[in-house]
This record gives structure tokens, sequence and C-alpha cells, in this order.
């Protein structure tokens, strides 16, 4: 029997693994936010992150419109891969299960870049350790686990603090954060195992299957979206307004 961590470092690997689930931050920004910046502002973004950068309205905005696109695509597929004869044929709950975290996956990526966070890949376009910790302590604030906000607090106020291009290939898979990591990896293993039961049995259901399975996704995937978001956004205002107060007292300390 598999324990907790064991599933989920399975789906993790898969997904990591998926065509199209990395999502290049400068790239990303840059196509979202050239309608909003001129160019020297753009660079001051893709080098310093959006937050103090960009009015807060714009970044919300390109943040909602990600959560609809993804909510919308993700839903299709799971309804129409929960009809007997369908994609169901091609695609079992495994499947569905891949390709729910591959769109958990891209648009955690977008909302991370949107609020701040640096870049999860290294030079080479490929995920680094800590990206594998991190995409997973995503899942787990989306999922409500306290585990997983303490560690989003924690990294927020890091990437404030260093203003870093990259995260750190090393940050969040040793020290002091990473027992929350897997305390967290455990969890969403758990949780999946008991949401694959659920759209499995759904699926012996001519029909309603597939509505079943589109509305159980449907009524995680929003509002976990959603949570993700106010997370992100939130811990990353937070530690830049330390970041000011800090410098501010910094410069005070200085000129006295």
């Amino acid at each position: 029997m598999e324990n907790g961590i064991e599933v989920w470092n399975k789906v993790l690997t898969k997904v990591m693994q998926m065509p199209g689930v990395k999502v290049t931050r400068d790239s990303f920004l840059t196509e979202k936010l050239s309608v909003y910046c001129t160019a020297s502002q753009l660079s001051t973004v893709l080098g310093k992150g959006t937050i103090g950068n960009v009015e807060m309205s714009v970044l919300d905005d390109i943040a909602n419109e990600c959560i609809r696109q993804h909510t919308l695509i993700v839903t299709s597929i799971s309804t129409a891969m929960g009809i007997p004869g369908g994609l169901a044929m091609l695609g079992t709950v495994p499947g569905d299960v891949l390709q729910y975290y591959y769109h958990v996956f891209v648009l955690a990526q977008k909302l991370a870049y949107v609020y701040g966070y640096p870049d999860l890949c290294d030079e080479n376009g490929k995920f680094t350790e800590s990206a594998a910790s991190l995409l997973t302590v995503f899942v787990g604030v989306m999922g409500g686990v306290a585990a997983a906000q303490k560690v989003i607090q924690e990294v927020a106020e890091q990437v404030q603090k260093e203003i870093l291009k990259r995260l750190p290939r090393y940050a969040l898979t040793k020290g002091a954060i990473y027992p929350f990591v897997k305390q967290v990896a455990k969890w969403i293993g758990i949780s999946l195992t008991k949401q694959s039961f659920a759209k499995g049995v759904s699926k012996f259901v001519p029909l309603l299957g597939g509505l079943i399975s589109g509305g159980l996704t449907y009524a995680t995937f929003r509002p976990q979206a959603k949570k993700l978001k106010g997370s992100l956004k939130g811990t990353m205002m937070l530690a830049y307004e330390n970041r000011k107060v800090t410098e501010g007292e910094q410069d005070t300390s200085e000129n006295s």
C-alpha cells in the first residue's frame, strides 16, 4: 500500500514531464503586461517582480482571466473524459487526474509570476528541485493545508528580501522548511486517492458520469484557484511592505 507521499510524487513527476507544463516567466509577463507598461517599466518588472511596480488592479485582472480560462478548459476535459465511450476510452481515472494537475501547475506558475515570484525553471528551462517542492506547496495552499500556508509566507519573505530572478535550486529541499513540504505532500497524496475513487465511480453511470466528473472538477478547481491567488497576493504584499519598512528604518539610521 503506497503512502500519501509516494502517491503524490508519482503524479508530480508525471505532470512535470508533460509537454507545455512549464511557463516561462519573462515571456508570460511580457505578453500580459506589454499593453500596460513601457519598455523601461517592463524591464524593471522582469528583473524585480510585479509587486510595487504594477498597479494591483492590473495584476488582479490578469490573474482572474487566467483562472477563468483554465477553469473552463479543465472542466470541459474532465466532463468529456467522464463519459463512457468518449474520451474515457483513452483516458482513465489517472488520465483525468493528470490533466487536472497539469492545469493546476500551469495556472499556479502564472499566478505566482503575476504576484512577484521568480522563475521556477533554471537557465536551461528545466524545473528545479525547489520548483517541485513549491508546486507541491501551491497545491497544498489550494487545499487549505496550514503547513503549506506557512511555507508560502516564508518563501514570500525570502523572495522580497533577495529580489531573485530565479528560484534558488535548493531553497525548499532542505533545512527547516522541508518537513512542512513533506507534510503537504502526504496530505495531497491521501486526498488524491479519495478524489480519484469518487471520480472513478462516477464513470460507471452513463452520461451522468461526465456531468458528475465535470461538476466535481469545477467545484474544486475554481475556488481552490481563487484561494491560491489570495494567498500568493496577500503574502507577497505583506513581505513587500515589511521590506519597505526595513529599508526605511535603515535609511533613517544611516542619516541620523
